[in-house]
């Protein structure tokens, strides 16, 4: 990097020029942050101790020209909504949060019409008279009273304007714009008072009309000079819109006409090294900032941090990027307007609200929580290693608690943590004791965050700038008692927290500096790293947040879109002014979020390449595998060797034996390793709990029945405590979960519609003569299975729906919920049977078959499937059909054939040389 840097140059000016006057001299940044470096710039120049110089940033300047406090954003609001309620008559006033959304925008155009000093009526009517111009042809017969209101409030924006102004100067505070103006006001006066002072303006770019007043009446007086800093490359292109502002005071300040314009550089036609890098996503950008910062320190050493800068385009890179930057980076300094909307202990606030705003709008009384609201907060890191609620998370998980009361929540607790007494406190209609309570919540954060991590410093950062926030909420509250509604304190939270700001303690003359576009002015670095060059990012792009129209801000001078654009160019050639190693880090996705094209300063850069830049353009992708994912494979190792042998003396069950054909590894998870679901609440009934329901309500209401032959008079009783027995069944295995409403209300409708039409069924075949004699439900059978080919006896274990006895045939039941068809159930060839995942209910109805054949003395066996889904094709028998003629009973032939393919698949199953192989 040049050794000429812009606070070097002004250092030395003022050691030459103001050496003997230091006490009286006032040097006036565009920015508080510079003041560090300033400091740091005299302190190298000098060899013994000297007096500083003031040094202050513009808008503190130009508040003591106007001996007015600056308002904070949050109580602007407020006091904005005291003045609206005021003027506007009771029947057309709108709610805080709703003014809010609109109030923040006219704000922002009073601030803009007070910098440039325009005539606020003049331009307020003439936003009016567009109104009506627009409307020219509504007769008075056809405007409605919305159209009225609508035209009643751009005929109030003049009160509006002048009855916050007062207002606001009779408290001695204002906004930046008021501020401004009368500061303009106040020039006489203050200049008057100045004595030996003298003023020392550095580093400016786009000057609104009030800067330029003051500056130009202090110039004028020689009570100030001001130093520019723009590279030649630039003031002498006029069409380059980094000189858009200084080349339009250089032609039109007179104080130029016979004094020269300082200062013009030539520092950008330097050499420098300009990468510019494109990568898929915003994470992909972060990732290479690391790396980047990686290779210098490794090329360089640590030292080399404090002369690099990280710019972030985009603010929500700045979590991603820290989280990249290697262990070597122990320094760091963020300075940037990170906003408190993003940041994670914002959303645990947000959540916390949302709790219980949603509790209180759904039973106040008994102070009713969804669970999903319940478990958001309980399981937010922030939360859940402190609050000692992982047993009440499981339980409720466990009993389907869709809804729990605040007072179920504090009986399950069993911990000790204040903070969990604190998320479930009651919350009454008070508004200022809610605030209390949140900020006593991220008291409780704050003191068990750690000093020594470097994320929990982060995170306490981000505590602190919430915090803040809430005691400003309590203050104003307490201050202006508007509003005691919870809900409404809801929303106008989530309005301020839009408007405030994460500000960063760091190491400001050492270390890395990671900082946004603005923080940049005025500072110059070796190696600049600038992410998110595209377009809408870098520059930011077209945004109207404004009320005051495009054409009328062009007719007056307000800045426009093509002024935002002209300011984001100079700060950006700005930062390249200097540096030597430069990184432009850009998406190249053009759809998605955070999508669009490269930036037009990277493509201006190549167009206007300068003749001692070194201009590299890299695209940087992952690595992808040729394929995206290779099968897991696990040994068999001595361990799983031993377990195997526990479950064949357990015993295999048919649906282990399918689960191994559907996919190896499913079975080594389920039943080697043991590993079960993770309990959640089903909101909605999912298909196995119905089945199970439907499962269960059959045995319960058949039981009475096992051992004898059905009737008429058996079935109507059945028919008459079905409602009963379905209802009961949801409730044991839906445990708390809501079932008179919705969906659920509707899997109860379809369980009972399911068990009636199976009765039906079975009503229908005692009519026709048949008989049924019901021999066990829902029974356990194990059957020893011995094979030459196995190396040990195996166990083949399961339970069956239901066994029965009918027209002098046994039949093995097993219910399914699903659809199953007939061909679902028809085997052609034993060949291969084990291979095929289609053929698993056939080997789960065989396996029934097996289990009870030595049972069955001789009686012919039907084996099968009922399917809910498919009732009118009745009972569905295995069926073995190798050519025209079909089979089925099953025989001890096909007991054998059977056993033989099984014997196929246990033995893979218990071969130690034979891993676990995925299936993909």
């Amino acid at each position: 990097m040049s050794n000429n840097r812009f606070l070097d140059k002004i250092a030395k000016t003022i050691l030459e020029l103001h050496a003997d006057k230091l006490a009286d001299l006032v040097v006036v940044l565009p920015n508080k942050r510079a003041k560090v470096f300033l400091m740091e710039a005299l302190s190298l120049q000098i060899q013994s101790n000297i007096l500083a110089p003031k040094i202050i940033s513009v808008e503190d300047f130009v508040q003591e020209v106007a001996t007015i406090r600056a308002i904070d954003s949050i109580e602007l609001l407020f006091e904005f909504f005291q003045v609206y309620l005021q003027i506007t008559p009771i029947e057309r006033q709108e709610t805080f949060e709703s003014f809010a959304n609109w109030g923040k925008m006219l704000l922002q155009d009073f601030n803009e019409i007070d910098r440039y000093l325009l005539n606020p009526q003049h331009i307020l009517s003439y936003l009016k008279d567009i109104e009506d111009i627009k409307r020219w042809g509504v007769t008075v017969e056809n405007k409605t009273q919305l159209l009225e209101n609508y035209i009643d409030f751009w005929k109030l924006l003049p009160l509006y304007y002048d009855q916050l102004y007062e207002h606001l100067k009779s408290n001695n505070v204002g906004y930046q714009g008021l501020i401004y103006r009368e500061a303009v006001g106040n020039l006489k006066q203050f200049t008057e008072k100045l004595g030996q002072k003298y003023f020392l303006f550095a580093g400016f770019n786009a000057l609104n009309a009030a800067e330029e007043k003051i500056i130009q009446h202090l110039i004028g007086l020689q009570k100030a000079s001001i130093y520019w800093d723009i590279d030649q490359v630039f003031l002498n292109d006029p069409q380059h819109d980094a000189s858009l502002f200084i080349n339009r005071f250089k032609s039109k300040w007179k104080q130029y006409k016979t004094h020269p314009f300082e200062w013009i550089m030539n520092d950008f036609a330097q050499p420098k090294n300009i990468q510019v890098i494109g990568t898929p996503k915003t994470i992909g950008q972060a990732k290479i900032v690391g790396s980047i910062v990686k290779e210098r320190i490794a090329e360089f050493g640590v030292a080399t941090l404090k002369k690099t800068a990280i710019v972030l385009g985009d603010e929500h890179l700045l979590l991603p990027v820290l989280h990249s930057l290697p262990n070597s980076v122990e320094k760091l300094n963020i300075t940037m307007g990170y906003s408190s909307k993003n940041n994670p202990v914002q959303i645990l606030v947000n959540k916390f609200f949302k709790m219980h705003t949603n509790a209180m709008a759904r039973d106040n009384a008994s102070y009713l929580f969804y669970y999903k609201d319940v478990l958001d907060v309980l399981n937010h890191p922030l939360v859940a290693p402190y609050a000692q609620a992982q047993t009440l998370v499981d339980f409720i998980n466990k009993n389907n608690y869709t809804f729990i009361t605040q007072r179920k929540i504090t009986e399950l607790y069993t911990g000790s943590s204040e903070m969990f007494i604190l998320l479930f406190k009651k919350w009454d209609a008070d508004c200022v004791a809610v605030l209390q309570s949140i900020s006593d919540l991220l008291l409780q954060i704050k003191e068990k965050l750690s000093n020594d991590s470097k994320d929990d410093v982060i995170l306490k950062t981000f505590v602190y700038s919430v915090f803040k926030v809430i005691n400003k909420l309590t203050t104003y509250f307490s201050k202006y008692q508007v509003i005691n509604k919870i809900d409404t304190l809801y929303t106008i939270y989530k309005q301020v927290i839009e408007l405030a700001e994460v500000s960063f303690e760091g190491e400001p003359l050492d270390g890395l500096q990671i900082m946004g576009v603005l923080e940049s002015r005025v500072l110059d670095f070796d190696t600049v790293i600038i992410t998110s060059m595209n377009e809408g990012k870098f520059p930011a792009g077209k945004s109207q947040n404004s009320f005051i129209p495009y054409d009328v801000k062009r007719e007056y001078d307000l800045p426009t879109f093509k002024e935002k654009d002209a300011i984001y160019t100079y700060h950006f050639y700005h930062l390249l002014q200097r540096a030597s190693n430069v990184y432009l880090l850009y998406n190249t996705e053009s759809d998605g979020i955070d999508a669009g094209e490269k930036s037009r300063f990277i493509t201006q850069l190549e167009v206007e390449k300068q003749p001692n830049h070194a201009l590299k353009t890299t695209f940087l992708y992952p690595n992808l595998p040729e394929e995206a994912s290779s099968p897991m494979v696990i040994s068999k190792t001595s361990k799983v060797m031993e377990r195997l042998f526990e479950i064949a003396k357990k015993g295999f069950s048919p649906s282990s034996l399918t689960t191994y054909i559907r996919n190896p590894i499913q079975f080594y998870l389920q039943r080697i390793l043991q590993i079960k679901e993770v309990d959640e609440v089903e909101e909605n009934i999912a298909l196995n709990t119905l089945g199970t329901i439907i499962h269960e309500s059959l045995k319960v209401l058949f039981e009475p029945f096992i051992g004898q032959i059905l009737t008429e008079k058996a079935i109507q009783q059945c028919f008459s405590l079905l409602e009963k027995e379905v209802l009961e069944q949801f409730k044991l295995v839906y445990k708390e979960g809501e079932i008179n409403k919705g969906k659920n209300l509707l899997a109860f409708e379809v369980a009972k519609r399911n068990i009636t039409n199976f009765l039906n069924l079975e009503l229908k075949s005692i009519r026709d003569g048949e008989m049924i004699k019901i021999i066990a439900l829902e029974q356990t059978y194990e059957r020893e299975l011995l094979h030459p080919d196995l190396p040990f006896p195996v166990i083949i274990k399961g339970n069956v729906d239901r066994i029965e006895e009918r027209n002098g045939k046994l039949r093995i039941v097993d219910y399914k919920t699903g659809k199953v068809e007939k061909r679902n159930m028809v085997l052609k060839s034993w060949e291969g049977l084990t291979e095929d995942i289609k053929n698993e209910k056939i080997i789960q109805v065989l396996a029934y078959a097996f289990m009870y054949q030595e049972l069955a003395n001789g009686m012919p066996i039907e084996a099968g499937i009922i399917s809910f889904k498919n009732l009118k094709a009745g009972f569905l028998p295995f069926e073995f059909k190798p050519d025209k003629a079909s089979e089925s009973i099953i025989t001890s032939f096909i007991i054998e054939e059977y056993t033989q393919q099984i014997a196929i698949l246990l033995k893979e199953i218990l071969d130690e040389k034979t891993p676990f192989e995925e299936k993909i």
